[in-house]
C-alpha cells in the first residue's frame, strides 16, 4: 500500500493540536495537513456533556474549563477549530504507534495506515507520547524525561439541583478539605449554568481519587452527597442529577489534568520536553511557556511549534520577530567554559558538540549579531563561523 503523503501531521486533536493545525492553515493555505486522534472526538481533556437540570437539560464541562464560563463548554473551541481546519483533514481513531524519520522525510503509523510527511507535531500528553514508538530511538533525555512523567489521578463530577439553595443561605458553594476517609472530593465550587441550571462541581483528586476510583460509583455518590449535606446542609441531598467522570479510564487520556516531574527532571532535564528530534516537535499544555497545565497554554503551545516547523519548511512566510523568537526558543543551554556542551534544538545552529570556550563564544556571538540585524536575514550565514 503506497503511504498517503503530506506536509504536516499532527497527533492529537485537542486544544493544542488543533491550535497548530489553526495557525498552520493561516499562515499558509497549501499546506497539506492531517490531524490523527485515537480518542472518537477532538477536543482532548476537554468535554462538554448534556445532563437533566432544572429546565431540563443543560450542558456542563467534565474535563477542562475556562477561568470565564463559555456557553455550551470549552469543547466547542475545539470543534471550531476542526471546522475551520477542515473535518476532512481530522481523522478520529486513529491512534499512533510509530513514528520513523530520516533526514528527508517521516513515517507516521497508525494501528490502520501509514503516512508519509516532512514534519511530527506530537501534542499528547508526555506519558502518552512516551508509548509511541520512535525510530531512530528519541534521545536518551527525552525518554528518560517522558518516563518520569506521571499523570495526575481526578474524578470531576456535576450535580444539578432545582434551586442554587446554597445562594439563598449566603454561601459561595465554594468547600476546600483536606484528605479524609469519610469525604471524597477536596474542592466544590458554584457551577450554576448561564441559563440559570442551579449546579454544584467537585473535584476528586490525587490521593483521595486513588482510594475512591475503586469503589462502586454508588458508595462514591453517597459519599458526597452525605459530605455536601455535612458543610451546605440538608437541601444537598436533595438533588436532580449527578454525574462524574473519571479521566483516569478515559482512554488516551489514562490521567488528569496534566502531567507532573518527579524530582530533579525540572533541574536536568526540562530542556527536552521542547526540544525537536529532528523532524519531531512537541506540543501540548505540558510545553507551554506560559500558562503550563491550562487551557491557554495548550494553544500557545500549538501556535510555538507552528511556528517551529513553518521555520523548517517556509521560513519566509514568519516575519523577522517570529524568526527570531522561534530561534530564540530554541537554544535551551549555553554553558560558557573549556569543553562546555551546546544544547540546542534548531537545526539550524549546531545540535549537541562539545566546543572550547572561545568557539562558543564566537557563536553566540554570531547568533545574537545576527538577531539584532535589519531586513530579511538568511538562516545559513549563522552557520558560516
Amino acid at each position: 500500500m503506497t503511504a498517503e503523503i503530506w506536509d504536516v501531521i499532527i497527533v492529537g486533536a485537542g486544544l493544542s493540536g488543533l491550535s497548530a493545525a489553526h495557525l498552520l492553515r493561516k499562515r499558509d493555505a497549501k499546506l497539506r495537513i492531517l490531524i490523527l486522534e485515537g480518542k472518537d472526538r477532538v477536543g482532548g481533556r476537554t468535554v462538554s456533556t448534556e445532563i437533566p437540570a432544572a429546565n431540563g437539560f443543560d450542558r456542563w464541562d467534565f474535563g477542562g474549563q475556562w477561568e470565564f464560563k463559555i456557553k455550551g463548554g470549552t469543547q466547542q473551541l475545539s470543534e471550531c477549530l476542526a471546522e475551520r481546519v477542515g473535518r476532512e483533514n481530522v481523522r478520529l481513531g486513529s491512534a499512533v504507534t510509530a513514528i520513523w524519520q530520516n533526514a528527508e522525510w517521516a513515517r507516521v503509523t497508525t494501528t490502520t495506515n501509514t503516512f508519509l510527511c516532512r514534519a511530527v507535531i506530537v501534542t499528547c500528553p508526555p506519558h502518552l507520547a512516551a508509548k509511541i514508538h520512535y525510530e531512530p530511538a528519541l534521545p536518551s533525555q527525552r525518554e528518560f524525561l517522558t518516563q518520569s512523567m506521571p499523570v495526575g489521578h481526578m474524578i470531576k463530577f456535576i450535580i444539578t439541583y432545582q434551586t442554587a439553595f446554597w445562594k439563598e443561605k449566603g454561601l459561595s458553594g465554594e468547600i476546600v478539605t483536606g484528605s479524609s476517609v469519610d469525604c471524597p472530593f477536596c474542592v466544590t465550587f458554584d457551577a450554576t449554568s448561564l441559563s440559570g441550571n442551579a449546579a454544584l462541581v467537585g473535584f476528586i483528586a490525587g490521593q483521595q481519587a486513588s482510594q475512591w476510583s475503586s469503589k462502586e460509583a454508588g458508595e462514591r455518590r453517597k459519599a458526597v452527597l452525605s459530605s455536601l449535606v455535612k458543610y451546605l446542609g440538608p437541601e444537598a441531598a436533595s438533588f436532580i442529577h449527578y454525574e462524574e467522570k473519571d479521566w483516569a479510564k478515559e482512554d488516551y487520556s489514562g490521567g488528569c489534568p496534566v502531567n507532573v516531574m518527579a524530582p530533579g527532571l525540572l533541574t536536568y532535564y526540562h530542556p527536552s520536553l521542547r526540544k525537536p528530534c529532528g523532524r519531531i516537535h512537541w506540543a501540548g499544555t505540558e510545553t507551554a511557556t506560559q500558562w503550563c497545565g491550562y487551557m491557554s497554554g495548550a494553544v500557545q503551545a500549538g501556535q510555538r511549534a507552528a511556528l517551529e516547523v513553518l521555520a523548517e519548511l517556509c521560513p519566509m512566510i514568519l516575519t523577522q520577530e517570529e524568526q527570531a523568537a522561534t530561534i530564540t526558543a530554541a537554544v535551551t543551554a549555553v554553558q560558557v567554559g573549556s569543553g562546555a556542551l551546546i544544547t540546542c534544538t534548531c537545526p539550524l545552529l549546531a545540535a549537541e558538540v562539545f566546543a572550547s570556550a572561545s568557539v562558543i563564544a564566537k557563536k553566540c556571538l554570531a547568533f545574537f549579531t545576527f538577531l539584532h540585524q535589519p531586513g530579511p536575514q538568511m538562516f545559513p550565514q549563522v552557520l558560516n563561523l
